[in-house]
Formats: structure tokens, C-alpha cells, sequence
């Protein structure tokens, strides 16, 4: 019987050795990816933008050369160049991971396959057909049904203020009256 607890312990111990050496390489893992951003820019230079290893924006940086651009070519372009620097996350992942944690795991296949899916390749660029620009902005929802047209309004005649009471003289001497017109003491 001690044979086997000793090699029981023997077991655990191998165990928890390597339940460790995983945790020590997959927080190696994790710290690589921290501080990793991924930088895309326009063709013409006028937009750049820095998403972190989780996908989220960090940086924008818009040209003053693209205030001759139409806003939804402007905002097309952020959009296009956040999704091209997401789908590069699995990329980075996947190197990280060769220098950490090793690709053979099924953990770390598992975390760059969800990778993939979290952040796919972007559609192929494509010039956007944008239609022309309006004359009047509208920042407030449109309503679905057209307002019925509002009558001709004539304005108010101009209020006249309301009469003042005449003002009462205080009687030379006198300072038991106050303006009011009655005594301070009774």
C-alpha cells in the first residue's frame, strides 16, 4: 500500500507542476497581449486609428486634409480601417502565443479560433457610392409620417403692463408710517 501513495503523491505533484508551468506561460501570454496595439492608416494619410489587443479604440486621428471630404466618407473610412486593424488581433494572438504558451495547446487553438470569430476579415475594400449631400443637415431622428403643415400663426397683440397704483406721500415728520401706508407700531 505505501507504493501506491507514494506514487499517488508522486502523481499530484506532477500535477500541480504543471497546472503551474501552464499558468506561469498562460499570464506571460496574457502580459504580452496588454500592452499590444495594432495601428491602421488610410491610403491618402488622412485617418489613422489604434485599437489594443481587445479590439477597442484607443487612438483616432483624422488630417486636417480631410476637412474637404464629405463626413460619411470620413466616418466610412474610421469604420473600415477599426475592422482591418481588429482582424489583425488573431495574428498577433497567435505570435504571442508561439512565444509564450506554445500553438499545440488545445486551450490556446480554442482562444485564437474564438479570436477569429470575434474579429473577421474585413469585406474587401470597396469605393462607397455615397449619395450627394444634403442642403439642410438634420441631427434629430426623421419622423416616419410627414407633419401636417401648420397654419399661418398671426402674433399676439403686444401686452400692455398692468396699471400701478398711485404712490402714497409720506407725511413730512412723520416716520411711525412706513410705505406702506399704515403705522409700524399699533
Amino acid at each position: 500500500m505505501p507504493d501506491s501513495i507514494d506514487a499517488s503523491d508522486a502523481m499530484i505533484d506532477n500535477w500541480t507542476k504543471r497546472l503551474e508551468e501552464n499558468a506561469a506561460r498562460y499570464q506571460a501570454l496574457a502580459d504580452r497581449m496588454q500592452g499590444q496595439t495594432v495601428t491602421e492608416r488610410s491610403k491618402d494619410g488622412t485617418v489613422q486609428v489604434t485599437i489594443d489587443s481587445r479590439g477597442l479604440l484607443k487612438n483616432l486621428v483624422i488630417a486636417e486634409t480631410a476637412a474637404g471630404k464629405r463626413m460619411a466618407e470620413v466616418s466610412a473610412q474610421v469604420m473600415q480601417l477599426v475592422q482591418r486593424a481588429q482582424a489583425r488581433i488573431p495574428e498577433l494572438l497567435q505570435q504571442a502565443m508561439s512565444e509564450t504558451t506554445g500553438t499545440g495547446d488545445q486551450a490556446a487553438a480554442e482562444i485564437v479560433r474564438e479570436a477569429q470569430s470575434t474579429f473577421p476579415a474585413p469585406p474587401p475594400e470597396a469605393e462607397p457610392a455615397f449619395p450627394e449631400p444634403d442642403r439642410v443637415r438634420r441631427f434629430l431622428p426623421e419622423d416616419t409620417e410627414e407633419p401636417p403643415p401648420a397654419a399661418p400663426r398671426t402674433p399676439p397683440p403686444p401686452a400692455s403692463p398692468p396699471p400701478q397704483p398711485p404712490r402714497r406721500r409720506r407725511a413730512a415728520g412723520n416716520d411711525d408710517e412706513d410705505d406702506f401706508g399704515g403705522p409700524i407700531l399699533s
